[in-house]
């Protein structure tokens, strides 16, 4: 609740900030910016108005040798500038502009240049003084009363312009304040929420340790109690199946002897002893899979030289077999671990991978041992759902040695596919 409460905060301040700068970016496009831009035009317009009054009172000096129809060029380069300065201001006028003022200002501007071409008219007449009582009546009023508008105009958008920057501060202001409002409650739920969290994370961890605690415990006296059962099966298999048919193969093998030669009988005793030493080589090797005599014997790596042939003749993989590091010894029960992980990433290989070869490698590092089983494969994911089980066995022996395997996919200059298996196992652990 805490968590929704907080996004919930924090999905409408943000909406309420989103329409504050929206407001504010609105405000400076419409108003503060086009204001400016029109300001611009206008001081143009005015300096534009300033220079046809100074012609004026050119024009009405009598100490002037020019006539007036001297002044027509310089007027018509004004006009031509005043009206693209008008027109861009058109374009940029303020919202606020009303249409009666737009119209004023277009109508005073039209009739200054026609008072200015009825001026020029009389001058070309020529009807010089004439042309001069008109400059001074007519035209210098026309321009003062334009040179009045645009001044006004100026002054309407420096007010705007004032006002818009009060509004913008207003918005500035308000926005700090819900800022620190909103961090305020929003620092407040989640301390609320953060301490809640705690307190159940707290005796969430509690509980998940003492489960990982008993997974533990279980895992350890389940695989004890494999090991257990299976090395009692290998022995019962060697010892009493094995006892047995290797009394009723010598026991055939007399009668076989006893027996005519080249008789019907001789030959059925010998076809017997046949299959039954087939039957107790057989139970033998089973007797092996399930449980090597030799790693309590031998140790690890003579059991691996004698494993790996036997699944290349079982399961028609090719195995790669490397050996580096100075070899050392290791203790029974983490050897048997070592080696149900190796016999585990096999299994899985020849029964998912569809490879048909595989790379084990054994390397007696300083201060641990490494195994890793790499297949060329379809992969660790199309195999994961069928070797669950497998992976968890893996992994739970790993950690009883205190050590860590890892699934990974093999480098790239080794194609990339394929599953690769790496288990890790601390060297002091391997010793004791």
């Amino acid at each position: 609740m805490g968590l929704i409460i907080t996004l919930a905060a924090v999905v409408a301040y943000s909406g309420y900030i989103t329409r504050q700068i929206s407001g504010l970016r609105e405000l400076q496009n419409n108003l503060v910016d086009r204001n400016r831009k029109d300001s611009l035009q206008l001081l143009r317009i005015q300096n534009d108005l300033n220079l046809l009054a100074l012609a004026m009172r050119d024009m009405l000096d009598n100490d002037e040798p020019y006539p007036l129809t001297a002044w027509s060029a310089q007027f018509q380069r004004v006009r031509t500038d005043l009206d693209d300065a008008l027109r861009r201001e058109q374009q940029v006028a303020p919202v606020n502009r009303t249409a009666d003022q737009e119209q004023y200002l277009e109508n005073s501007v039209a009739q200054f240049w026609d008072a200015a071409d009825r001026t020029f008219a009389l001058a070309r007449a020529p009807n010089q003084a004439e042309a001069r009582t008109q400059i001074r009546i007519s035209l210098r009023a026309r321009q003062e009363a334009l040179s009045t508008a645009v001044s006004r105009l100026l002054v309407q958008n420096n007010e705007s312009e004032e006002q818009a920057a009060l509004r913008i501060s207003q918005i500035y202001s308000g926005v700090q304040r819900q800022v620190y409002l909103f961090l305020t409650a929003t620092l407040v739920a989640i301390l609320f929420t953060s301490l809640y969290l705690i307190r159940s994370n707290r005796r969430l961890f509690r509980q998940l340790a003492a489960l990982s605690e008993q997974r533990s415990e279980l895992a350890q006296k389940l695989i004890a109690t494999q090991e257990s059962t299976l090395r009692h099966i290998s022995r019962e298999l060697h010892d009493e199946f094995g006892q047995i048919l290797t009394a009723v193969g010598a026991m055939l093998t007399r009668a076989e002897k006893h027996s005519p030669e080249n008789s019907d009988l001789r030959a059925e005793l010998h076809e017997v002893c046949e299959i039954t030493q087939s039957t107790l080589d057989k139970v033998r090797s089973l007797s092996q899979a399930l449980h090597p005599v030799m790693l309590e014997e031998t140790g690890l790596e003579s059991t691996l030289d004698w494993y790996l042939p036997v699944v290349e003749r079982q399961a028609g993989v090719h195995v790669f077999y490397e050996k580096s590091g100075e070899p050392f010894p290791v203790d029974g029960n983490a050897a048997i671990h070592v080696y149900r992980v190796v016999q585990e990433a096999l299994n899985n290989l020849t029964r998912h991978s569809g490879a048909r070869e595989a790379w084990v490698r054994l390397r007696f590092l300083p201060q641990a041992l490494e195994v890793e089983v790499e297949d060329h494969g379809r992969g660790f994911e199309t195999q994961a759902a069928k070797q669950g089980i497998g992976l968890v066995a893996m992994r739970e022996r790993a950690e009883l040695m205190g050590g860590t395997v890892e699934f990974l996919r093999p480098p790239p200059a080794a194609g990339g596919k394929g599953t690769l298996v790496r288990l890790r196992v601390p060297r002091k652990r391997l010793e004791g």
